[in-house]
């Protein structure tokens, strides 16, 4: 398929190299960025544009991988009669295109990117349509990407998708993130917690987590909870998330 990149940020960026990859042809890259527009633009041997107004009307499809709160923004002007479109984004309707296109729809990766990282992902991808035309075009250019079969998810449904999305990846990097500034404000190589991490996501492939919790908190072992306690008095924001959690452990075991 021809396709056009609305966005140069890390989903297009991502998108875009599995989209060259399985065979597509980027054939302009269009965002508000021109620098890194342009960078994508030469990456993909293709062309770059910053304003609307030049966006080439000859693609089969028009993704468009901006942030949520950008979408309506920059759609707002866009008119692409008889074309395809569909915005990445999780948490917004694909509604937000009906003055766009009769063929709209939503094309939403359910996966974290980096468009800096050497390697593409695996991406599941779940999407949903206003029409056949749009369904068939969506579905089968997720196919061409992913290893998992296209999945259907409507708006309630990629919300909590989202929803989900944000605990597991986003606020468990944040807890990396928490853990390593402890780590080095203690003295301690945060490498060593590797082996533990990937242990960790091992199980997750074959347990339920809700199975497989461990640590002071589910044995109520309180002795050791005050003794972290006590470790984490100069760490007063991380104190008060070891202790939240705590809780939260005891009451879901």
């Amino acid at each position: 398929m021809d396709i056009v990149m609305i966005g140069s940020g890390n989903v297009a960026g991502v998108l875009g190299r599995k989209f060259t990859a399985a065979g597509h042809k980027i054939i302009q890259v269009v965002s508000r960025n021109a620098a890194a527009a342009s960078e994508l633009a030469y990456e993909w041997d293709t062309e770059s544009a910053n304003y609307m107004s030049l966006i080439n009307k000859q693609a089969d499809v028009y993704v468009i991988a901006v942030s949520d709160n950008a979408l309506a923004e920059v759609v707002a002007d866009l008119k692409l009669p008889g074309k395809v479109a569909a915005h990445t984004a999780g948490s917004v309707s694909k509604e937000v295109l009906k003055t766009v296109t009769d063929h709209y729809g939503v094309f939403y990766p359910l996966q974290s990117m980096r468009k800096d990282i050497s390697y593409l992902p695996d991406i599941p991808i779940y999407f949903e349509a206003s029409d056949e035309k749009a369904a068939g075009i969506l579905r089968n250019l997720a196919g061409s990407i992913s290893s998992k079969p296209p999945g259907i998810a409507d708006g309630e449904d990629r919300l909590k998708l989202h929803v989900a999305a944000v605990i597991v990846n986003n606020f468990t990097n944040h807890l990396y993130a928490l853990a390593e500034q402890f780590c080095l404000k203690e003295k301690i190589d945060f490498r060593q917690l590797m082996p533990l991490i990937e242990e960790t996501v091992h199980r997750l492939k074959t347990s339920s987590p809700a199975d497989t919790q461990t640590g002071p908190a589910v044995r109520n072992d309180a002795d050791t909870l005050q003794k972290h306690l006590d470790i984490l008095k100069d760490h007063p924001h991380l104190k008060k998330v070891y202790s939240f959690l705590t809780e939260s452990i005891k009451q879901t075991k």
